[in-house]
């Protein structure tokens, strides 16, 4: 059973950061993919960054001026995004998805397991 954990979501003040994770578990397949997209209230939900847990590949589809990195621990169970310099607009619930495909890219579609969601709320 693949199960994606999510962590690290919570309120912060402009300019400050936050790092979530992601921790997958159950994907049986040597080579699989993760991302992070978001979803604010009324709009569709995005994808912010994805990787590849085999080789470290990663794909940045959003435009956030360098503030997100996207990263995975050593033992390729983690996926973290780090969040720097977090602007009002970045207020969202942030996901985190796992994809078996070979090279799903970061096209939401291809992302067929999906966590629970963390909110993220930036506001002074």
């Amino acid at each position: 059973q693949v199960q994606l954990v999510e962590s690290g979501g919570g309120s912060v003040q402009p300019g400050g950061s936050l790092r979530l994770s992601c921790a997958a578990s159950g994907l049986k397949v040597d080579y699989f993919h993760v991302g992070w997209f978001r979803q604010t209230p009324g709009k569709e939900r995005e994808g912010v960054a994805c990787i590849s847990m085999s080789d470290g590949v990663v794909w940045n589809i959003m435009s956030v001026d360098g503030r997100f990195t996207i990263s995975r621990d050593n033992a390729k169970t983690t996926v973290y995004l780090q969040m720097n310099s977090l602007k009002p607009e970045d207020t969202a619930v942030y996901y985190c998805a796992a994809s078996g495909l070979i090279h799903p890219t970061c096209a939401e579609k291809n992302y067929g397991f999906w966590g629970q969601g963390t909110q993220v709320t930036v506001s002074s």
